[in-house]
């Protein structure tokens, strides 16, 4: 099947293309009201305004505050003099540019071949992918995080080396998940990266300790250590391993534990494989796929870290594999099981994206150091775009933001500066909206 042959035809498929994802996104998909964005503000302007500690603020009517260490804290303080539409607008400015460096360095140095066409289908494509739309409408910082990391797997690949290392740092000193790519550097062999990962990651986490040493204690000693305070392990969002076993009734940790290794055992010998022919793209990819099985809770929005699997699995050729997996992850489909994740079909169906990611990091096609992409992350994909629209809703969707309650302390609501979502599924036993999954 071709496309349309004209300049006109072009334009008047990606217009009823991006009318149909735009009427997807706004019905089927819940917008989650900028829940994480309205932890970071209200943690800052708690922090800033009114004398308060970091660790210590909570979303009013809700037990969810910040997780993330302190530096990121420090990093978000641009957000206390903004106010809420401001905040909002900087944060899908933001998420935006993080994406545009995502898919330049994804597509590789040839990225200008494809046109305004392909790229069109491919960000109609990229709209329906509901771990990134769920990024976008928590105002999440995922795919800034992975653009950093990306922009030293592109040093890397193009014998730049020698300055790789500070992007991975950052990254791991605003979330710990990315830390595990330092490990890609010492599989690897490049120690100078690795190296300046690990000093660019302590400098910064120092400046924060100096800045407020408070919180950096607290972190460090008690919050790190503390997952209630993220969300419940055997939530439907959280796709890890630990989720996994948790929503089979098994908290305890050593089989947990006994997962996380083998895991990492096939994860450091496929990574380095793939770094050793070069293929850094890849060895990139499995360590992403590594990351969001082995992290306690990988909510569905962490998974803006398989991208880059989609784009090997592209460039390799497997281009009705990449179409089918994406289409699945475009569904929520695991949201069916939101109430009840028991039997066999709760146990496939409530854990379909861990079983996904696990397969990316088996199967995925390694050593290509150089081969450009076909098309910037999909044509397949966005030829069934049209079927994803019209995908129907989840018996029990994904959860929305919970609305501002009035804070008995009496002190100021600022949270509520960035709005909240209608709750939905009224009429159910349990309400998803009871449990977002706060700022992770």
């Amino acid at each position: 099947m071709t496309g349309p042959r004209t300049e006109r035809g072009r334009l008047l498929l990606v217009l009823a293309l991006a009318a149909a994802v735009t009427a997807f996104t706004a019905t089927v998909p819940l917008l989650r009201g900028f829940f994480d964005l309205r932890v970071y503000y209200g943690t800052v302007h708690t922090w800033v305004h009114h004398g308060g500690l970091i660790y210590d603020y909570r979303v009013p009517g809700t037990q969810y505050g910040f997780t993330y260490p302190p530096f990121a804290a420090v990093l978000m303080l641009p957000l206390a003099p903004l106010g809420r539409t401001t905040a909002i607008a900087a944060s899908l400015v933001v998420n935006t540019a993080a994406l545009g460096v995502v898919l330049r360095v994804l597509a590789g140095d040839d990225w200008r071949r494809h046109g305004w066409y392909r790229w069109s289908l491919a960000l109609c494509a990229l709209a329906l992918f509901e771990p990134l739309r769920d990024t976008f409408s928590f105002g999440q910082v995922n795919v800034v995080l992975l653009a950093l990391v990306l922009i030293d797997a592109r040093l890397l690949s193009s014998g730049r080396g020698r300055w790789a290392g500070a992007g991975i740092g950052l990254a791991a000193a605003i979330k710990l998940t990315p830390a595990l790519f330092i490990g890609l550097l010492l599989l690897a062999g490049r120690r100078r990266a690795a190296a300046q990962a690990t000093a660019v990651a302590a400098g910064v986490t120092a400046l924060a300790a100096l800045v407020d040493p408070a919180a950096s204690r607290f972190y460090w000693t008690r919050a790190l250590w503390d997952t209630s305070r993220v969300g419940r392990l055997d939530y439907v969002s959280n796709q890890s391993l630990q989720g996994v076993l948790a929503r089979l009734g098994e908290t305890g940790r050593p089989l947990w534990a006994l997962a996380v290794l083998g895991t990492l055992c096939v994860w450091a010998w496929r990574g380095r494989r793939a770094a050793l022919t070069g293929d850094w793209t890849a060895a990139f990819a499995l360590t992403g796929a590594a990351a969001c099985l082995v992290s306690p809770i990988t909510w569905v929005h962490h998974l803006v870290w398989l991208l880059p699997s989609f784009a090997v699995l592209l460039r390799a050729g497997h281009r009705s594999l990449a179409g089918a997996l994406y289409a699945v992850l475009c569904t929520s489909v695991v949201w069916l099981w939101f109430d009840d994740a028991s039997g066999p079909d709760g146990f496939l169906g409530s854990n379909l994206y861990t079983w996904i990611t696990l397969g990316l990091l088996l199967g995925l096609p390694i050593g290509q150091p150089r081969a450009a992409l076909p098309l910037p992350l999909a044509l397949p994909l966005a030829r069934s775009a049209s079927a994803i629209a019209a995908a129907p809703s989840p018996a029990s969707p994904a959860p929305t933001a919970v609305p501002d309650q009035s804070s008995s302390s009496g002190a100021p609501d600022v949270a509520a500066a960035t709005g909240a979502a209608e709750a939905a599924g009224r009429g159910l036993g349990r309400s998803p909206s009871s449990e977002p999954t706060g700022s992770t």
